[in-house]
Formats: C-alpha cells, sequence, structure tokens
C-alpha cells in the first residue's frame, strides 16, 4: 500500500512555500544561465563520485548505514552525505524550504510524496530562477531505463513535465491498483448471513440493511448496541453515496481534487452546486437522520474508528466507507471478526447513477530534484542512481532491501498477485519483536512502480489471512474498476498553474474546499435546511471566487498539450 497527498493540503501549502521561494530569489544562490544550454561531459564507467542529499528518514532507519546505501556505493562508487529530516510532513517542508532559503541546500532532494515534494509551482520558480536544474539533458544521455519508463507511461511524462518542457523534477509513479479506487463501503457479511440479506445493489436496498443492522441485532448479544455504519475524517462516506446521483471524483481524503472538479465538454465545472449533489446530501441525510450513520463518522479520527471495529467482546460496526478495512479493523483479529467484511460494490441511485472517484496513481510535482550545487559530475551519478532504481533489481533492492533479508525469490508454490503473471519477487516479513533491518530505502526508491511491477508481487492465495490481504483488496477492487466516469475526470496531473497565480489559487481552493466541507456536513446532520438554504449555499460559492478559481483553472487546463 501507499500513502498518498491530498490535494486539500498541498493547495493548503502552496501559499506558503512563496516566502521560501523568495528568499531564494533574494538570496542570490539562483543563476538566469540556462543549465540546459550547457553541454554535459562524456563520462564512462562510474568514477568515485560524493553527493548531498537531503531525505526524510524514518526514526527506525539509518540512511548511512541502511544495506542499500552500501549497495549504492558498491555499484554505483558512489558515496552519499546525507542531510536527513523526520517523516513529519510539517518540520520536514519547513527544514527543506529553509535550506532553500538560506543558501545551504544539498546537490540533490530525494523526497517521499506523503511526507513532503516541490510543488509544481516551486519547480516552475526555482527552475526559472536555475536553483534548480532540468533533468532532461542527463536523461537522454544516461538514464535509459528513465527515458523508457516516461516514454511507456506517457501520462506520467505529461505530469512530469513543465509547459516550457523541461523535467525539473522526478515524480514518483506508484500505480496501486486497490489505492485507485478510494471509495469503498465494507460490510458485514456474517450479519447480513444471519439476517437473511443479500448485499445492497440499490440505495434504498442499503437504507433496509442498515435499518435491519440497528434493529434486529444481528451480533446476537441482545443489546440495541449495532452500529449500522461508520466512518472516520477524510474518508469517502459522502463519496461513496454521492456517486449513486452524481459523478463525485474526489475518492475521499486522497490525491484527487477535493473541490468536485470536473470536465464537461472540455470546461472545468464544479459538481458541488448542482441539483445531484443536493439529492445526494438529502439522501446522506436520512440516513443520519434515521440514526443509521454513526454521529462521529464525519470527525472522529482513525483511531476512533479502529475501536468501534476492535470492540471488546461482541462485533458492533456493520459497515465502514475507508480504502480498506484494516482502517476500521485489525487484520488477523483473534475471534477473526475481520474476515466478516466484504466489499460492496457501487450502488445504483433513483436516477440510474453508479460511479465510483478515480485516485490518479500519483502526485504532480517532484521527488527527485536536482539543484544548481550539483557539479556536471555528480548530475550525472545522480541521474544514474535513479536509473538503477527504474531497473527492477533497484527497485526491489531499493524498497524492500537486500535480497534474503527483505525479499526472496518466490518459490514453485508462489503466485502473483495477478495470477496471470510470472511471480518476480516475494517479500520477507518482519517477525515480531525483531530489531529494525535497515536494508531498505522503501519509499524513497518507490519510482517506477508500475502496476506490472507491483501485481508481479508473490502474495499470499488465502484472503482471510494476513498473508493474502494484499490479495483481497486487488480483489474487491475489481468491483469498483470501470465506474469511474472518465470523461468527466479533470486531469489536475497535467495542469501547471503560473507561480504568478500560485498564491491567488491556493487561497481560492482552501476557501472553497472548507466551505463545501462545512456546508455538506451542515446539510447532513440538518443544521442547514437542502430546501430553505441551498440557494444561499450557491450564492455564497459565488462569493467565494468560483468564478474566477474555474477562470484560472479553465486557463492552465486550456495550455495542456495532448489532452
Amino acid at each position: 500500500m501507499s500513502g498518498k497527498i491530498s490535494t486539500r493540503r498541498r493547495a493548503a501549502v502552496v501559499g506558503t512555500s512563496l516566502l521560501a521561494l523568495a528568499l531564494v530569489a533574494c538570496s542570490g544562490s539562483g543563476s538566469n544561465d540556462d543549465p540546459a544550454s550547457k553541454p554535459l561531459p562524456t563520462i564512462t564507467g562510474n568514477p568515485a563520485t560524493t553527493l548531498s542529499v537531503f531525505a526524510p528518514q524514518a526514526a527506525d532507519w539509518n540512511l548511512a548505514t541502511n544495506d542499500f546505501t552500501k549497495l549504492v556505493k558498491d555499484k554505483l562508487n558512489l558515496t552519499i552525505k546525507w542531510q536527513t529530516t523526520t517523516f513529519d510532513g510539517g518540520p520536514a517542508k519547513e527544514k527543506r524550504q529553509i535550506s532553500l532559503a538560506s543558501g545551504d541546500y544539498p546537490a540533490l532532494y530525494l523526497l517521499i510524496p506523503w511526507v513532503d515534494q516541490f510543488s509544481t509551482v516551486e519547480l516552475l520558480k526555482l527552475g526559472n530562477q536555475g536553483v534548480v536544474l532540468p533533468l532532461n539533458q542527463l536523461i537522454d544521455q544516461y538514464a535509459p531505463n528513465i527515458k523508457k519508463a516516461l516514454d511507456a507511461t506517457p501520462e506520467w511524462k505529461a505530469m512530469a513535465t513543465a509547459p516550457d518542457g523541461k523535467i525539473y523534477g522526478m515524480p514518483q509513479w506508484v500505480d496501486c491498483f486497490h489505492c485507485s479506487y478510494q471509495d469503498k463501503l465494507w460490510m458485514n457479511s456474517a450479519w447480513l448471513k444471519k439476517l437473511g440479506l443479500q448485499q445492497p445493489k440499490t440505495t434504498e436496498d442499503m437504507r433496509k440493511v442498515l435499518e435491519a443492522f440497528k434493529t434486529q441485532d444481528p451480533n446476537g448479544n441482545g443489546k440495541a448496541d449495532e452500529i449500522p455504519l461508520s466512518s472516520s475524517a477524510g474518508n469517502s462516506l459522502i463519496p461513496y453515496f454521492m456517486n449513486a446521483f452524481i459523478y463525485d471524483p474526489q475518492a475521499g481524503d486522497s490525491n484527487n481534487n477535493a473541490s468536485t472538479l470536473v470536465l464537461k465538454d472540455g470546461k472545468v465545472d464544479l459538481q458541488a452546486n448542482k441539483d445531484g449533489w443536493r439529492e445526494g446530501l438529502r439522501y446522506i441525510n436520512s440516513l443520519y437522520k434515521e440514526g443509521l450513520i454513526d454521529k462521529g463518522a464525519f470527525t472522529q479520527n482513525g483511531d476512533a474508528l479502529l475501536q468501534q471495529g476492535n470492540h471488546a467482546g461482541s462485533v458492533i460496526l456493520g459497515s465502514s466507507t475507508v480504502l480498506h478495512s484494516g482502517q476500521f479493523v485489525n487484520i488477523g483479529s483473534a475471534d477473526g471478526r475481520d474476515q466478516q467484511y466484504d466489499a460492496v460494490p457501487p450502488l445504483t441511485g433513483p436516477q440510474g447513477a453508479n460511479y465510483t472517484g478515480y485516485n490518479f496513481p500519483s502526485v504532480p510535482g517532484g521527488t527527485f530534484v536536482l539543484t544548481n550545487k550539483a557539479t556536471p559530475e555528480q548530475q550525472i551519478a545522480a541521474i544514474k542512481l535513479l536509473d538503477y532504481i527504474f531497473t527492477d533489481a533497484g527497485q526491489i533492492n531499493g524498497q524492500f532491501g537486500l535480497e534474503g533479508k527483505g525479499w526472496t525469490k518466490p518459490g514453485p508454490g508462489d503466485v502473483a498477485l495477478d495470477k496471470s503473471l510470472k511471480p518476480v519477487f516475494k517479500q520477507i516479513p518482519q517477525k515480531p519483536g525483531t530489531p529494525p533491518r535497515n536494508t531498505a530505502w522503501q519509499a524513497l526508491a518507490q519510482y517506477n512502480n508500475t502496476a506490472y511491477f507491483r501485481n508481479s508481487e508473490a502474495i499470499g492465495t488465502d484472503t482471510h489471512t494476513q498473508a493474502g490481504y494484499e490479495r483481497k483488496l486487488f480483489e474487491a477492487t475489481k468491483l469498483y474498476a470501470g465506474h469511474e466516469d472518465k470523461a468527466q475526470i479533470y486531469p489536475f496531473w497535467k495542469v501547471w498553474i503560473e507561480p504568478a497565480q500560485a498564491t491567488e489559487v491556493a487561497t481560492l481552493q482552501t476557501n472553497i474546499d472548507n466551505y463545501l466541507q462545512q456546508n455538506a456536513l451542515q446539510f447532513i446532520t440538518g443544521s442547514k435546511n437542502l430546501d430553505s438554504d441551498w440557494d444561499s449555499y450557491v450564492k455564497g460559492l459565488d462569493g467565494l471566487g468560483l468564478k474566477r478559481y474555474l477562470e484560472i483553472q479553465q486557463t492552465a487546463y486550456d495550455k495542456v498539450p495532448n489532452k
């Protein structure tokens, strides 16, 4: 599984990034010379090179003594001087920005999207200042594996390439099938069986099932303690049900568009002021009023949701809208309760809508970013490092560690996640109570993470065990794939906002997103009325600058080549 950054969070930090960018400009560390115009030296082999690298380091890692760091030294003759930060996104971003502002920055930033990475705005700004170096020549001359991967995945190449044609930073590509469909609902099949019910197929079926969960004592303890449906803040309760009324692309708290932006005949539009959106909120409100949705479902944190799923004694949770069931119940529970939950496909609404949200496999921006502190020789050594990570061997060793420590070759009975593929590698689980291995860079080396690569991992065939959990998610996701409305998906990963508009866009999007979230909850909980308060809600969006926000997004979208 892979961590993701929300668009909401990205938008909120765009404005704060500008101060650091301004300080870089004032520090005199940038250059107006175009590095891409200077020919690169021709270097054969791997001459000894030392490279300064800024990277996040987990609490149980030591990048300096890490097995993969040693492998890089032996294979590429590359010595790395690490400048590390924590996995805490706020402090990590602040430390990176301070390093830029002070002028004391490294030759290479190697980052993880869900911790911190360069935004597209930062890449454009710093690239124009000459602080960040374009990678195009380096890739063409010294990185055949990167070039092959980008050419094979046009969407990735488009995301990595700025409007001026330059690649100022390499984004990771993590084509996680189950992560791409965030709006799942997991339901207790044991309860359904006991009550003689089938999985719901329509919104009205869902109502009847939740009513039965609430009133017919499916856990059999003689108490009315069942919670028919729950979730947690930032998860996909609203999108899962909304997609039975109108296409909602936001995919919960994901890296997709939190402002419910869509495309309609080439025009950028908003879903949250449409009649279908109101009807979706009306349906969710009706479930809430009937006590079928837990009152904490929209505000509680993940730990509180887990407490509901792991409730001591009787099972009390009937269903939950989350990416995977491990978010509400411990996988491998002693009493086997985690095995009771199965995924429910997208519901069909009263007008026939039957959608699901779609989560793009990667986050725009840069996690591998070279600066003008790197000499040509260091630039070449750095791109060779990344090129090695783009190979299967480099990716396996980088993510999981050395063979025999973090992974092993599959055996005769092993089966790939996608059964049609030949298994390529098999992870070695960390034994409980053993010290951290410190054998891999893990997410720092997660670049060419294609669907083929991920699906060729050997995974247990019993989906009721921890070893087969990834397979359970893979199979469950097939129920959702294809229900996204591809024609309406706004390709935010291709859209580059100009630095001059970054602060305005960040402010508009943050204000609009917050307004949408607050009002959705108010309509659902009944503190606002969907009939008498709807028109003022729509006018409120206009007052927040929705027209201007859509105008900027449309202008940026119109510049996207090869739509």
